[in-house]
C-alpha cells in the first residue's frame, strides 16, 4: 500500500474513534422521585384533615377536637415544607448536573461539527471523481482491495459522523428544554414553599389561639359543671322538702291518700311533654372540653315558645327560677312521684293549681344555654331520679 493510503487509513481510524465517543447518560434522581411521592401522600393526608375540620364545624363539638385537628395540620404542613426544601435542594443539584452535561454535549457537538466541516471541505477539494482515481491508481489487486476497504471505511465514518452530529444536536436541544423545565419547576417549588411557610405560620397562630380558646372553654365548662352540681343539690333539697311535707300531710290525714297519678303500668305509655330530638340523655354524659356531666333528666330540643304539656295529672308544687335550670315547674303526681319541666320561657300555671294530663303548663326557652333552645325534663320517684325515656312512648 502507498504512503498516502496508509495515512488516510490512520486518519480514518482516529475520526472513527472520535465519532464513536459515547455521551454521558443522565441517571434519574430517585431521591427526588421518592420525595414527590411522599409529598403527594402528605397532601392527601392534609386534605383528609381539612375535610374532618369542615365536618367538625358543621356540628356541635368540643374545641379539643378542633385543637387536635389544627395541631395535626401544623405537623403535616411542617412535613410538606420539609419535603419542598428537599426538592428545592435536589432540583438545584440536578440543574447543576444538567448544566454541566449540556456544556459537555455542546463541546462534543462543536468538535464533531468541526470535523464534519473539515471532511466536507476535503471532499469538495478532491472533486466527484476522487473515488475512481483512487481505485484506478491501484498497483495490484491487493492494493485495489485495500483502497476499496479504505474508501468503504471512510464512507461509513462520514455517515456516522453526520448521524453523531445530528444526535448531538437533538441531545443538546433536549437538555436545554429539560433545563428550562427544571428551572420552571424549581421556581414553582420555591413559590409553593413560600406559600406553605405562610400557611404553616398561620396554622401555628391558629393553634395558639385555639389553645387559648380551649383553655377558656375548659374553665367555663368547669365553672358551669360546678354551678350545675350546686343547682342539682338545690333542686334535690327542694324536692326532698316537698316530699317531707307531703308525707307529713298524709300522716295527719284521717282518710286514705288518693292513689298516685303515675304508676308502673304507665312505663312506656306517657306522651312526650314536647316533641323534639334528645340533646342529652339521662345519666353521665361527656361534656365539653373532656368534662363529665351527670344529668338527672333529659334535654329535648324544641324552638323557643313551643307548648309544654303535663305528662300526667297532678298538682303544681313549684314554679320559679332555679339557677342554671332556668324557669321550672314541678308537678306532684302523688305517691312520691314528681315531674320537672325546666328551661321554660314562660309558665301557664300557678302554685297549688291542679293540672290534667296533656294540659299546657308553659312554653320552652333555653336559647341562652349551651344546648340551645330545649326543655329539661325529669321524673323523680321516691326521692330518686329515674330515666324519663323509660316512661315515655317509644317513637316510631
Amino acid at each position: 500500500m502507498s504512503r498516502l493510503t496508509r495515512a488516510h487509513l490512520c486518519a480514518c481510524a482516529v475520526v472513527l474513534g472520535l465519532a464513536s465517543t459515547p455521551l454521558r447518560a443522565q441517571q434519574p434522581d430517585t431521591a427526588l422521585a421518592h420525595s414527590q411521592q411522599r409529598l403527594a401522600d402528605i397532601r392527601r393526608e392534609r386534605e383528609q384533615l381539612q375535610e374532618e375540620m369542615e365536618r367538625l364545624r358543621g356540628r356541635v363539638h368540643s374545641l379539643s377536637s378542633e385543637l387536635t385537628n389544627i395541631e395535626q395540620q401544623v405537623r403535616v404542613s411542617g412535613r410538606i415544607v420539609g419535603e419542598l426544601d428537599l426538592q428545592v435542594q435536589a432540583m438545584g443539584s440536578q440543574i447543576e448536573r444538567t448544566t454541566a452535561d449540556l456544556i459537555v454535549a455542546e463541546d462534543a457537538r462543536a468538535e464533531k461539527r468541526a470535523i464534519l466541516e473539515h471532511r466536507l471541505r476535503e471532499i469538495y477539494k478532491r472533486g466527484p471523481l476522487y473515488t475512481f482515481q483512487v481505485l484506478i491508481a491501484a498497483e495490484s489487486f491487493g492494493d485495489l482491495i485495500s483502497r476499496y476497504k479504505y474508501l468503504y471505511l471512510l464512507s461509513r465514518q462520514d455517515r456516522q459522523l453526520v448521524a453523531d452530529v445530528e444526535d448531538l444536536r437533538r441531545h443538546v436541544e433536549e437538555q436545554r428544554n429539560d433545563l428550562l423545565n427544571m428551572r420552571t419547576t424549581l421556581a414553582n417549588r420555591r413559590d409553593e414553599r413560600a406559600e406553605e411557610t405562610v400557611r404553616l405560620q398561620s396554622l401555628q397562630r391558629q393553634s395558639a389561639q385555639s389553645l387559648r380558646d380551649y383553655q377558656r372553654q375548659l374553665q367555663r365548662a368547669q365553672q358551669r359543671d360546678q354551678q350545675l352540681a350546686r343547682d342539682q343539690a338545690m333542686v334535690n333539697n327542694l324536692l326532698a322538702d316537698l316530699e317531707r311535707r307531703r308525707l307529713a300531710a298524709e300522716a295527719r290525714r284521717t282518710t286514705p291518700a288518693p292513689p298516685s297519678r303515675l304508676r308502673t303500668a304507665d312505663l312506656g305509655q306517657l306522651d312526650w311533654p314536647v316533641s323534639g330530638d334528645i340533646v342529652y340523655n339521662f345519666g353521665r354524659q361527656a361534656g365539653p372540653s373532656g368534662t363529665t356531666i351527670r344529668w338527672n333528666g333529659i334535654g329535648i330540643a324544641a324552638p323557643v315558645g313551643t307548648p309544654v304539656r303535663a305528662i300526667a295529672a297532678g298538682t303544681v308544687r313549684l314554679t320559679q327560677q332555679l339557677g342554671t335550670y332556668g324557669l321550672c315547674v314541678v308537678i306532684d303526681h302523688g305517691g312520691g312521684y314528681y315531674s320537672l319541666y325546666c328551661q321554660l320561657s314562660s309558665s301557664d300555671v300557678r302554685l297549688g293549681q291542679s293540672v290534667q294530663r296533656g294540659q299546657q303548663i308553659g312554653r320552652t326557652g333555653g336559647e341562652n344555654s349551651d344546648e340551645g333552645p330545649h326543655l329539661h325534663f325529669e321524673i323523680r320517684g321516691n326521692g330518686q331520679a329515674v330515666d324519663p325515656v323509660a316512661w315515655l312512648r317509644r317513637r316510631q
